[in-house]
């Protein structure tokens, strides 16, 4: 079954009417911040590599006001929420902003911790979420982008800051309080994401160009596998560590600066099997990315993804990151006729895949999987959305 993803103005309904229960007064400020797909370029944004990924009708929304006082209160929505609709409050000072449950509290808090928009009042907050949480899809970059908007709005956003530093800042709040060394991808995306367009990002200089995707006969499949993930262990730093001594065995600064010779020569210097393969992966994952924005700025989407195949394969035996289901769901979805490409996206683990598809043939590919597919998967048709806003600041 396709998921009816809710339109922005049924969420801020929500998200009102969850505020309004909860604190009897009336919001003065909503937010929003889309999750993302990455369509190609995975796990190369901490190698400083080139990723392309387009922001979702998927969301996160807040609403809220300032409040006297040094205490924050906030309430999700949200079933992973580990309070459930009950209020979480806690003591917005930096010196006591610290890591503790609920878990989802920390990246509200981590963003308060590197906020650079100078000061900031207590708030009450409700927040509505519709990204899948584990699903790969960025729930909590959306979160974090859209609190730090937040904060600006009732802020006033004293010191100005571009959203390159904003981004920075929301990455570092990961870093910081939910223990994921992420790259940089997911809170730029969010931030930066135009209607109808990609987004290439070059992780190495910070700099990024839009790449329009608004063919209307091509359509962007997210299936949810139901397996959720957790890269918070020892798997999601242990490949980024992997990767950064292999570049430092080749005299390079990442493996953005390696070809795919230099690969060729790890083995001779001592690199173990495991640093090879990471290593290759993330050297043809940027080759791939790079190739594959100019193609999609061609529209020759075909091609796209065969890039994409590609992409999930390297996932798969080179980065050691996919799973059973998620390789099931890509080889269901290349048997039907009119699916271009298809591949794992997010951590990998679980999660989603994507799959691009002519539009005639999104029911079969849906239908393909439903039949044969032991769990059961959710859908998502999308397209490249905007990013996060300010929709209304009454302070």
């Amino acid at each position: 079954m396709v998921e009816n993803i809710p339109s922005l103005e049924e969420m801020i309904q929500s998200a009102t009417e969850l505020f309004r229960k909860t604190y009897k007064v009336e919001p003065s400020v909503i937010v929003q911040a889309p999750g993302r797909v990455n369509l190609i370029g995975e796990h190369i944004d901490y190698n400083d590599g080139f990723v392309l990924p387009m922001a979702l009708p998927l969301r996160t929304v807040l609403v809220g006001k300032p409040i006297c006082g040094f205490e924050a209160s906030m309430v999700s929505m949200a079933s992973e929420a580990d309070s459930g609709t009950h209020p979480y409050n806690f003591n917005i000072s930096k010196e006591a902003l610290q890591v503790s449950e609920p878990k989802w509290a920390n990246y509200v808090k981590g963003v308060l911790a590197n906020y650079k928009g100078g000061s900031f009042p207590a708030f009450q907050v409700a927040i509505v979420n519709s990204v899948p949480i584990g699903g790969g899809l960025s729930s909590s970059a959306s979160l974090e982008v859209a609190t730090y908007l937040f904060l600006d709005a009732i802020s006033g956003e004293k010191i100005k800051v571009s959203k390159v530093e904003k981004a920075l800042a929301c990455q570092k709040a990961e870093h910081d309080f939910a223990g994921m060394p992420c790259g940089i991808m997911d809170q730029f995306i969010s931030l930066l994401a135009e209607d109808s367009n990609a987004l290439l990002i070059d992780c190495r200089d910070m700099t990024y160009f839009s790449v329009p995707f608004d063919d209307p006969n091509i359509v962007i499949l997210i299936t949810n596998s139901n397996v959720k993930h957790s890269l918070s262990g020892s798997e999601y730093p242990t490949r980024r560590r992997q990767c950064q001594e292999a570049a430092t065995l080749l005299g390079k600064r990442s493996l953005r600066e390696c070809t795919i010779e230099d690969v060729k020569k790890l083995s001779a210097l001592g690199a173990s099997e495991e640093h090879i393969k990471r290593a290759r992966h993330g050297v043809s994952e940027i080759i791939r990315t790079e190739q594959a924005a100019k193609l999609f700025a061609e529209r020759r989407y075909e091609e796209v993804g065969k890039l994409m195949v590609e992409s999930h394969n390297s996932l798969r035996d080179d980065y050691d990151v996919s799973c059973p289901e998620l390789n099931q769901l890509v080889e269901l979805a290349m048997k039907v006729e009119g699916v271009m490409g298809a591949r794992m996206t997010g951590g990998g683990f679980g999660g989603c895949t994507v799959t691009m598809v002519k539009a005639f043939a999104v029911d079969k590919v849906i239908e393909m999987i439903k039949t044969n597919y032991h769990l059961n998967p959710k859908f998502f048709i999308c397209k490249p959305s905007q990013g996060a806003s300010i929709i209304k600041a009454i302070i």
